[in-house]
């Protein structure tokens, strides 16, 4: 697993959507940008400060041209990817902006501590829209692209609807309160921009369902199996061959683990990346072609990166070069490292162990003795679980195959135990196997 040293507790972390490089935000306030190519290898880009105080969230635009970043001090940053330019929109909001996300051109959303959302349009200076139906902090931002609406959840418990083309500055819907704070978003079940179902992740580790099609007034399902907090949930791509990118998600715990979870019905499918005592707070997938090539020399001391921009690249390079690109996962907790993830090659390994072992929901052991089919259960009726039983979660959950044997041995009979022979309406007649050996 490549980890890339940054110097300070990263925040946030994003992808450039076309070349291989990666943006973190961290709490010295710095953006560092990292080239990176399929091995793993890096090397720093460059590294600005648009503000002494810490950057928490980070977005790019779909073209890659700009990184937006907010942070402590209130303001909203433009960040030129290619002139390294930062354009300050100070005082963008009256308390420290928590996130960002780039919904289309023209027009990103932002969110503060004190649960104030704003909509931007980065050409003028002013924001054309404040929400004011949240009283905690943003925890993350969705973007439902056929029907133009943003989904925002909150620290409150509560998660609301706007839509984007309307001028009134109020939700088009908000959900009850869930008791729980709800901090991070991901659609799935359709088109990946619009899909049919919404996880929210919570404290409390559950996996909150909304369908769309039954309103957002609250969830219809619930997920339980994480020990703690699911702070980041990110989607995969669909490009990665037999995968269900539509079912499947990544999520980031507090207990170090990032986790690959098919939802509906309810799979472990295993453990992507480990922080170890490293709480997991954000979490990104990307892949570039095109910006760069890290040569790697054994004789040399460190690689050397050498920017090719895609001046040269003709329409036959560019098409054999996407089929070549690899997809990581960037994830980002309480440390100074970012850790890449080869997300393909998690896939495939997993395809090859799917025979030596079975596992049911979100790290449940497929070989318990009450054999029961977990992926049968539903949300409901896994909450009845009782809450001794979230330790085992995390055993399941690593990636040690020495577990599986010994759980056999536990299981099998001893050999020289004298087989018993029930008939029925007499009494039970022991055999000694041991009888038959001088015969």
């Amino acid at each position: 697993m490549p980890v890339i040293p940054v110097g300070a507790q990263i925040f946030d972390v994003v992808f450039h959507p076309t070349f291989a490089t990666v943006y973190t935000g961290l709490l010295t306030g710095h953006v560092k940008a990292f080239a990176y190519d399929e091995q793993g290898g890096h090397k720093q880009t460059f590294s600005i400060r648009p503000s002494k105080r810490s950057c928490r969230g980070l977005t790019i635009d779909h073209d890659g041209s700009h990184l937006y970043s907010v942070g402590k001090s209130k303001a909203l940053n433009i960040i030129d990817t290619t002139t390294e330019s930062i354009e300050i929109r100070a005082k963008a909001h009256d308390s420290p902006i928590n996130r960002v996300k780039h919904l289309m051109p023209w027009l990103l959303s932002t969110g503060d501590d004190d649960g104030v959302v704003k909509l931007w349009d980065p050409r003028q200076k002013d924001s054309v829209r404040t929400y004011t139906q949240h009283f905690d902090f943003i925890t993350d931002f969705l973007w439902l692209e056929d029907k133009k609406h943003l989904v925002a959840s909150s620290g409150d418990g509560t998660l609301s609807v706007m839509d984007v083309r309307s001028k009134k500055p109020e939700p088009v819907a908000q959900s009850e309160d869930q008791e729980d704070e709800l901090l991070s978003l991901v659609a799935i079940k359709g088109y990946i921009f619009s899909g049919s179902k919404v996880v929210v992740g919570t404290q409390l580790g559950i996996l909150s369902i909304f369908n769309r099609s039954s309103g957002w007034g609250d969830c219809v399902d619930r997920i339980p199996g994480h020990p703690l907090s699911v702070d980041a949930l990110c989607n995969i791509p669909s490009s990665i061959p037999d995968v269900d990118a539509m079912s499947i998600v990544l999520t980031g715990s507090s207990d170090g683990y990032v986790r690959a979870v098919e939802i509906l019905p309810t799979k472990l499918l295993g453990v992507v990346a480990d922080h170890g005592e490293w709480p997991v707070e954000r979490i990104a997938v990307g892949s570039g072609v095109g910006q760069l090539t890290i040569e790697d020399n054994a004789s040399k001391k460190g690689n050397r990166v050498a920017n090719t921009r895609n001046e040269d690249y003709d329409a036959n390079k560019e098409e054999k070069a996407s089929h070549q690109r690899k997809w990581w996962v960037g994830s980002v907790g309480h440390e100074d490292v970012l850790r890449m993830s080869d997300l393909e090659g998690f896939f495939r390994d997993g395809d090859q162990d799917e025979g030596d072992k079975q596992q049911g929901s979100l790290g449940v052991d497929g070989q318990r003795d009450d054999s029961e089919d977990v992926e049968n259960v539903s949300g409901e009726e896994m909450l009845v679980a009782q809450v001794e039983e979230i330790p085992a979660v995390k055993e399941a959950d690593s990636d040690s195959d020495s577990d599986t044997p010994h759980a056999k041995k536990r299981k099998r009979k001893p050999e020289k135990e004298p087989v018993v022979l029930k008939k029925k309406g007499k009494k039970a007649v022991e055999i000694d196997k041991t009888f038959f050996d001088d015969l």
